[in-house]
């Protein structure tokens, strides 16, 4: 029997992982990417002695990446260390209200009594407990396993968890669940904020997204040693000793279908056959530019509203701050017209809540001697072909008067070094329709429904799908899940099936 063959398209985290797993199988794998890295959004700016993260920042669950090390038969510390930050976030508030939220929940008790007053600790405490409560009871159900399979819902577990769903607030809001905790307008904002871990409006995201606060606040917060793009780095080093074969600068023209099977990709007007075809790309782009005319588009998984997308300043900074940490938000004064700006595309407020990441508060090298490298973010929609040009100057100047008033600085003469990433580029570098970071966004009760199955299901086999714009969604931890899901599914099937494909020779020449 001549070895099975599976192809991924794709080289984000999700791609990765997911050639790592199905490789482990003994399965041939063959991972296409069309830029001339890996790592997806997770790569890495140089530039005048400073060096970037250019996309994800917040590390949460490290035993996700770990796992693939064990699965390989490795030790994940050859390849990849991380550090536990004890200081989750600082935030400050346009009134002079600021406070520090660690992984120490005592610590965060105190923090919030002495800023907002004991009545406000009680209910933090409460608030903290049903968090982990809720990522507790359905994180392994919803999260961990497909939404789109029986099996998932013949489990009696899963059945008592749908039981309780009224009781977890997905019917109301995030921002109306918060209300029912807090008293006070800062730390309702405070909690709305973590319906922008996967791209929402807290004002319409169901409150089960409480949740997500466990991870940062309860599980804790991480850094990889050498900064984020060494996750990606050590499993592109891994994925090359399981005996992936790794084509970069090579752009996917279509995923083709023959005999109501996806049997072959269209290759620099080659046709290169496997077995099965995994795809780690947006699922609008896939549909869009990758997919034939007649397979069959899933209208409501389309349909959904995409997550917003992020306008980013990477600001070599000619002095240190002491009152900033690795992770840091300025907050708007009005949250719920920011959201409403970008609901309307507008693509630019007058007042952004502002997200700085200095990772030269760990990695020293990241910067010059008396230098920060700060990641400076804003929260904005995805391209419907505003001028970018224009709302990334207007943006630069609110964050600059902003932060220099905060900190007391003219930053604007600090700033030694810019680069900038704005939603034209992101969907030109990831191809992620409309630089939405998140796939789409999480504003209904049904969102977590919606998103694209990790198998294409229907009258056509043998393809799948992983990363953020699958299930369950967007973000490191999620991506990572979906790459599980999908390689698992894939080879569930592939052990099914009794007379394999040969790999078409040609392939040696991509």
């Amino acid at each position: 029997m001549s070895q099975k063959s599976v192809a991924v398209v794709g080289a984000g985290i999700a791609g990765l992982a997911s050639a790592i797993r199905l490789a482990n199988q003994g399965l041939d794998v063959h991972l296409f990417e069309r830029n001339s890295y890996t790592g997806g959004k997770m790569t890495v700016y140089e530039q005048d002695g400073f060096r970037f993260d250019a996309g994800p920042s917040l590390f949460t669950l490290p035993e996700l990446v770990d796992e693939l090390f064990k699965l390989s038969g490795k030790n994940p510390r050859d390849y990849f260390n991380y550090t536990k930050h004890h200081t989750a976030c600082r935030y400050y508030w346009s009134n002079g209200k600021s406070i520090s939220l660690t992984v120490d929940q005592s610590e965060n008790l105190h923090n919030i009594e002495r800023v907002f007053g004991s009545k406000q600790a009680r209910s933090a405490k409460e608030y903290f407990n049903h968090s982990k409560e809720k990522y507790e009871l359905t994180a392994p159900y919803f999260l961990e396993k497909s939404l789109h399979r029986k099996s998932t819902f013949s489990n009696r577990e899963v059945l008592k968890v749908i039981r309780k769903i009224p009781s977890l607030g997905i019917f109301r809001s995030l921002n109306a669940l918060n209300g029912r905790y807090f008293e006070s307008p800062e730390l309702v904002q405070l909690f709305n904020r973590y319906a922008t871990y996967n791209g929402s409006n807290p004002y319409r995201t169901p409150g089960i997204m409480q949740m997500i606060n466990h991870l940062e606040h309860g599980i804790g917060t991480y850094l990889p040693i050498g900064g984020m793009h060494e996750i990606a780095k050590s499993l592109t080093k891994l994925a090359k000793e399981v005996g992936v074969n790794i084509h970069l600068n090579t752009p996917v023209n279509k995923v083709c279908v023959r005999d109501r099977r996806f049997h072959s990709l269209l290759i620099n007007e080659e046709y290169i056959e496997f077995d099965s075809v995994l795809l780690n790309s947006d699922v609008h782009h896939t549909y869009a530019h990758l997919m034939e005319d007649k397979v069959p588009r899933p209208k409501r998984t389309l349909a959904q509203k995409p997550s917003t997308s992020a306008l980013i300043f990477y600001w070599g900074i000619q002095q240190t701050f002491e009152q900033l940490d690795l992770h840091n938000i300025f907050f708007s004064k009005d949250y719920k017209q920011e959201f409403d700006s970008i609901e309307s595309n507008d693509g630019f407020w007058l007042d952004p809540t502002i997200y700085v990441n200095i990772s030269s508060k760990l990695e020293k090298n990241d910067a010059p001697e008396g230098c920060e490298n700060w990641f400076v973010m804003v929260n904005v929609p995805p391209n419907t072909g505003q001028d970018w040009t224009v709302i990334r100057e207007k943006t630069k100047a609110s964050i600059i008067e902003r932060l220099s008033h905060e900190l007391k600085v003219n930053l604007e003469e600090l700033i030694v070094t810019e680069r900038v990433l704005d939603p034209v580029l992101i969907e030109k570098y990831t191809s992620s329709a409309g630089g939405a970071l998140y796939g789409t966004s999480s504003d209904n009760q049904l969102s977590a429904f919606l998103r694209h199955p990790n198998k294409k299901l229907g009258q056509f086999s043998g393809l799948y799908f992983c990363g953020g714009s699958a299930h369950p969604g967007g973000g490191i931890p999620l991506c990572l899940h979906s790459a599980k899901l999908a390689a698992d599914w894939c080879i569930e099937d592939l052990l099914k099936e009794t007379k394999p494909r040969d790999v078409f020779e040609s392939l040696k020449s991509v």
